[in-house]
């Protein structure tokens, strides 16, 4: 027996929906490459198109500038334009100084969904906590992976099973699964340690350029994700990150803290972020072929390379 939170106070006010378990948002919508056809798909075959990649065409995807970002589940997109099958979206969510309305690219249309009832900002909300965790249908039988820190409206619950609203319709998390709160206002803040235990549960996960999932996550999508796990919407990519939050003196330096990086030994144009892990070591997603993980800043190119720390905790 569901104990109903009440009836979901919807919006009646259209919204594009992301309707796979992560969207990848692409520079133009020529970007995807034949091997991409996984990710470009309704359902997406995330793991099966990381799978697939080589080192190479990892690289390419940064090097060749095919990927911009990543949006998950249930998250909303502004369309601005449409080109056959595939939409120019901005995403509000991630601000960015390439467009004051949000972190702009490509997605193909049929990965988004219209919905004039979302009831995200009227309802509680489920958390996804773990990793990863299966969304499953009426019938309990599992439908496909989110990822951690997706977020939608909850419709009921009881011990057990979640009941969540989707961008189709209705679904079901197991309560072991996610985090509940009473709106995403009340998400609490967390601490600078808070943000580093949420790093750490990812250890050894493969860098993926663009990457803002727990199937892969980039530098900036690395620290943007362990922030927004702790309540801290912070902007999406580095260089924009380093101009927010509060600066921090490199001496006085505390777990949680942004630290940033520059080329020319800190003096150039910064290219990497990652988190101050605490005792001179740093947490971060380094480059493609490469996992997260923890290193002593000491006597490495990051020392050289360590130009500003900020805290948004």
């Amino acid at each position: 027996m569901f104990i109903s939170k009440g009836a979901l106070q919807l919006e009646k006010n259209p919204k594009w929906l992301v309707d796979v378990a992560v969207a990848t948002v692409w520079t133009s919508y020529d970007s995807p490459r034949e091997i991409d056809k996984n990710a470009i798909s309704h359902p997406v075959h995330v793991e099966e198109w990381l799978n697939s990649l080589t080192y190479e065409t990892s690289l390419e995807l940064c090097n060749k500038n095919l990927v911009q970002s990543q949006v998950l589940y249930g998250e909303e997109v502004h369309v601005i334009e449409e080109k056959g099958n595939w939409v120019h979206v901005i995403v509000p969510s991630q601000s960015s100084s390439k467009d004051d309305r949000g972190y702009p690219g490509w997605m193909p249309k049929d990965q988004l969904i219209l919905r004039d009832d979302w009831a995200i900002n009227k309802s509680p909300v489920a958390v996804i906590s773990e990793k990863k965790a299966a969304l499953y249908c009426y019938y309990r039988k599992p439908q496909f992976a989110l990822s951690y820190q997706t977020i939608l409206p909850i419709i009921s619950k009881d011990e057990n099973w979640i009941q969540v609203q989707t961008p189709t319709g209705e679904g079901f998390l197991r309560a072991e699964d996610v985090c509940i709160y009473d709106s995403i206002e009340k998400i609490p803040k967390g601490s600078g340690k808070d943000i580093v235990l949420a790093g750490e549960q990812f250890l050894q996960l493969p860098y993926l350029w663009g990457g803002m999932s727990s199937f892969g996550y980039d530098c900036s999508g690395f620290s943007y994700s362990m922030c927004k796990a702790n309540g801290y919407i912070i902007p999406r990519d580095a260089h924009d990150q380093a101009q927010a939050g509060k600066e921090i003196e490199l001496t006085e330096m505390e777990p949680g803290d942004l630290l940033f990086f520059a080329y020319e030994e800190g003096k150039g144009s910064i290219h990497h972020v990652g988190i101050y892990y605490g005792e001179g070591k740093l947490i971060h997603s380094p480059n493609t072929g490469k996992c997260i993980e923890i290193i002593e800043l000491k006597d490495t190119i990051y020392e050289k390379e360590l130009c500003a720390a900020k805290r948004f905790w």
